[in-house]
């Protein structure tokens, strides 16, 4: 009687044990989804225009995914050694071997042998938690075997070796191939390989950026291991047992342009899978041109921290200004005149000490930079280079301007107005021109938040150094205005490529346009922006100093490259007594078009001359005038050169 009673006990736990692990086994199938539909977050990675790295963008996962047939045999062979030597002859779960791992890592005192599967191991990682329960384990032995059964081994190993965290933030072989030796999976060493297969077991204390000896005793360990197979010879196994790899202790991002890799993201926020797509993206900068430029901009805010210093009159003054100096800071954009794609963007002088990125989010004041689109203007209307203005005084009801020297130079042409960056005579050719039409043309050239008054005439209105960029290039690239754009390309993990193309604009026509840049190209010459010149090219630009030199700025080209470069504090306050923006950002742009020569020397040198222009000299200045801006018959000239 008892025994039918606990034979019929059994079967009735028998029976909901088989129903409950029948239920949770079809349960568990969409689970499978995670590995037979294996999608791992992989790092994305940004490269300039010579495909070279810029950065490595993540989200919480470092990964870069190598196929299997990517992945050396050798790497599989140690990665069974140590883990699951039957692994192409079990079925996904191998009780033996978990005894007898037990066994022998008992009798050799180390750790020769892991008991679970590498298939077990790919359900731990993929699928379920770190939690230590019944429940866990009856599910991790359900998913193996369901596994086993919907992928091959070589997908396994191939999930696994992507999916496996080999410390240092590195998730997969191939990331760790590359963040640890600098070299590819095809390149590594059996020692190598050893070591980054020895990492799953305790990630952290055998990372051999921080325990290299106890990387290189695991390494040695699997090594012996694959030799007691009879998988590697003797000679194999001692020359590896004797290696010791160069190890490289490497930032994960590897980021040489924040600023930059920064606003690549802003611009790519509409993907939403940007830092875990595994995206190649393929901008237009160009790092030689980064590095020339964040040098000639960090050299030009030393300039001003040493001139503030000289000029300090007495020791209240000098500590008055040295404490300013941690607001102060600048930023510069470098773009091709005719295509507009950035070549160099620096959004600071140190991004460690402050990540707000002026160069595409400060929005100050331009100042005398504004004057350039004021004399076009003109230009566009009828007058000419050689228009006689007054410099004179004017009264604009309360506002009463001057120059910055405080005096007044008469009848100049207007050239030489903007040679020598006259505040009056400016305001004078805005009366000139008329207000209405000085302001809709401002507006034609891209600007905006103009206020409707005077100043406008000298530059009271806002801009950041990117949107400066945007404007100038009507001058630099002969009236078309050419919008600055950073992404080439972005190619998705399946080749899909997505081209980012400039949008540009013509303002105005050629022939009018160089008028403009041969008068800029005298500021440059014999103008406020001298210290601009560089030997065996022509430059031209101009200077901008706001009121109390709160800004400096020099927007300036030569025929293949334009730079914006700015200076100032973040807080608005004054620079301080350090000169002017000709002394200060002019050199600043000198020093980075003589190194951008070095890197590229095929540049051009000569702004070329459109047809339709022809040139007088009067007196000792050359002008240029098209049929739209013709030299007044009135002036006198020494040669005349027409050249239409």
């Amino acid at each position: 009687m008892l025994k039918k009673i606990f034979f019929s006990l059994f079967a009735v736990v028998f029976f909901i044990g088989a129903g409950y692990i029948a239920v949770l086994y079809v349960d568990l199938s969409a689970d499978i989804d995670k590995v037979k539909h294996y999608t791992p977050k992989l790092a994305s990675q940004i490269y300039d225009r010579k495909n070279r790295l810029i950065a490595n963008i993540f989200d919480t996962e470092f990964r870069f995914y190598a196929k299997f047939d990517e992945i050396p045999p050798r790497m599989i062979e140690a990665l069974l050694a140590i883990e699951d030597t039957l692994f192409f002859e079990h079925s996904g779960i191998n009780y033996d071997a978990i005894i007898r791992a037990a066994l022998k890592n008992i009798k050799s005192g180390r750790f020769g042998e892991g008991g679970s599967t590498i298939t077990q191991q790919l359900v731990k990682n993929v699928i379920l938690t770190r939690e230590r329960t019944l429940s866990r384990k009856v599910k991790e032995a359900l998913l193996t075997i369901q596994v086993e059964q919907v992928i091959t081994k070589e997908q396994i190993l191939e999930i696994y070796l992507n999916e496996v965290f080999l410390g240092h933030g590195y998730y997969g072989v191939k990331t760790a191939a590359m963040g640890y030796f600098k070299k590819p999976l095809s390149a590594l060493t059996l020692k190598e390989i050893a070591m980054i297969v020895g990492l799953p077991n305790a990630p952290s204390f055998y990372d051999p950026t921080k325990n290299l000896n106890d990387s290189l005793g695991r390494a040695n360990d699997i090594i012996r291991r694959m030799y007691d197979l009879g998988w590697i010879s003797k000679e194999y196994r001692d020359a590896s047992l004797a290696e010791v790899p160069i190890v490289y202790n490497q930032t994960l991002t590897q980021n040489v342009a924040p600023y930059v890799t920064d606003f690549a993201l802003r611009q790519l926020s509409s993907i939403p899978d940007i830092k875990t797509g595994g995206y190649t993206i393929k901008l237009n900068i160009d790092l030689d041109y980064q590095a020339a430029a964040q040098q000639a901009l960090i050299n030009g805010y030393n300039g001003i921290q040493e001139r503030l210093q000289k000029t300090s009159k007495s020791a209240t003054i000098q500590q008055d200004d040295a404490s300013k100096t941690d607001t102060l800071n600048g930023a510069m954009v470098v773009t091709d005149t005719r295509s507009g794609k950035i070549l160099a963007l620096v959004g600071g002088v140190d991004y460690n000490k402050s990540p707000y990125n002026r160069a595409v989010d400060a929005k100050r004041q331009i100042g005398s930079s504004i004057k350039p689109f004021i004399y076009q203007i003109a230009l566009d209307k009828g007058y000419s280079t050689a228009t006689q203005i007054p410099d004179a005084a004017r009264d604009f009801g309360d506002y009463r301007p001057g120059n910055v020297d405080g005096g007044f130079r008469g009848l100049m042409t207007l050239q030489e107005a903007l040679m020598f960056s006259r505040n009056l005579a400016t305001l004078n050719i805005v009366q000139l021109v008329g207000f209405t039409d000085v302001y809709s043309g401002l507006l034609d050239f891209g600007f905006n938040d103009i206020s409707k008054d005077i100043t406008i005439g000298i530059g009271s209105m806002n801009v950041t150094p990117l949107s400066a960029a945007r404007a100038y290039s009507v001058f630099s690239n002969y009236g078309t205005r050419v919008d600055p754009v950073l992404i080439d390309s972005v190619i998705d993990i399946n080749g899909n490529v997505f081209t980012y193309d400039t949008k540009s604009e013509s303002i105005i026509p050629a022939a009018q346009a160089f008028l403009g840049v041969s008068v800029l190209r005298e500021v440059v010459a014999n103008g406020t922006g001298r210290r601009a010149r560089v030997n065996g090219i022509e430059i031209a630009g101009k200077t901008g100093t706001t009121n109390n030199n709160v800004d400096f700025w020099f927007c300036g080209f030569s025929p293949d490259i334009q730079a914006i470069i700015w200076y100032g504090r973040d807080d608005s306050q004054p620079i301080g007594q350090s000169g002017s923006s000709g002394l200060v950002t002019a050199p600043v742009f000198a020093e980075f078009i003589s190194n951008a020569l070095k890197l590229d020397p095929a540049q051009r040198r000569k702004f070329p001359q459109p047809e339709g222009v022809g040139a007088k000299t009067i007196d000792k200045y050359t002008y240029y005038y098209t049929s739209t801006s013709p030299i007044p018959s009135s002036q006198n000239t020494n040669t005349d050169q027409n050249l239409w």
